[in-house]
């Protein structure tokens, strides 16, 4: 048997990503769709906890901190999946453990410690994390709490996040071959978009994959080419591949939509209200995979 993982270019180049292609035989087998459908519940949030847990945090101020973790991944060049994964500890550590808020950003910064060594070619330091704290925190204080975030997780790293569904919905999906890379990077913006906001934190990580998707795709207005892309159509056949409900579905595809536009308006405002050209060039860079200017409602 073979082995295809390559890697490629040395630690010095940071725009160089070690990545092995995709297995085949993991998106050919339908038993891989379905462990993942069977296990994903257990790594949701045990429950909403800015109501029964947390007494010190409020949503806003997690929505702050997800949007600097994602503002550090991107940085650092992180895979795809570092991000999702990040946020899916802080929500499950922030549901069992109740946490002051000058600790949010401490434990935001050793979510994605533990996500990018478990999934990233090239994890982010002890260092660098505090670093992006404006040394507000320390290596040892990084150190520390990793050991209490995997204690309170029962140190059950490998998570379902909705990247995992990605390829597995794509392959099962009538898409034109052209269109699937950008349809792939708009829907990784969504996925993005939905780990900075709260109200969606509850929802199973294939709904999240399948509505972002759905929504990538009527955002594409790819409907023109197939009729089986067109709204009700699409959101039917996502719903039978992930075994969702289809109103399920649909209130989440909507809920997302709305997500991004409030994202969008607010990236238009902050233009808008810029006096000078640094201000300007700090809004002209993308917030999520791709550049949110690209997606179309």
């Amino acid at each position: 048997m073979e082995l295809f993982c390559m890697e490629s270019g040395s630690d010095s180049d940071s725009a160089t990503v070690a990545k092995a292609p995709m297995d085949s035989n993991i998106l050919h087998d339908d038993r891989v769709l379905q462990n993942l459908l069977t296990v994903e519940d257990s790594f949701l949030p045990q429950c909403s906890y800015f109501q029964r847990v947390q007494k010190d945090i409020e949503p806003y101020m997690r929505r702050v901190v997800a949007g600097w973790m994602l503002e550090v991944c991107e940085a650092e060049n992180s895979e795809e999946d570092i991000f999702p994964l990040a946020i899916n500890y802080l929500d499950r550590f922030l549901a069992v453990m109740p946490t002051k808020k000058n600790y949010l950003q401490l434990l935001g910064a050793v979510c994605m410690f533990l996500a990018s060594k478990l999934k990233d070619s090239r994890p982010i330091s002890a260092e660098k994390l505090c670093m992006y704290t404006d040394n507000s925190i320390t290596p040892l204080e990084l150190l520390d709490w990793e050991l209490l975030v995997l204690g309170k997780l029962r140190w059950n790293m490998a998570a379902v996040t909705p990247n995992d569904f990605v390829e597995q919905i794509m392959r099962r999906l009538p898409l034109p071959e052209d269109k699937v890379s950008m349809i792939r990077k708009h829907t990784q913006t969504f996925i993005a978009l939905c780990a900075t906001d709260d109200g969606l934190a509850m929802n199973p990580p294939s709904m999240i994959a399948s509505g972002s998707m759905g929504a990538a795709i009527c955002g594409l207005q790819l409907d023109h080419k197939d009729q089986r892309l067109t709204k009700d159509n699409l959101t039917d056949l996502l719903a039978k591949i992930t075994n969702t409900e289809v109103d399920c579905l649909r209130a989440c595809q909507e809920q997302i939509e709305r997500v991004l536009a409030a994202n969008l308006q607010e990236s238009r405002a902050g233009s808008a209200n810029g006096s000078n050209k640094s201000r300007e060039q700090q809004q002209d860079q993308s917030s999520t995979p791709t550049d949110v200017r690209d997606v179309n409602l």
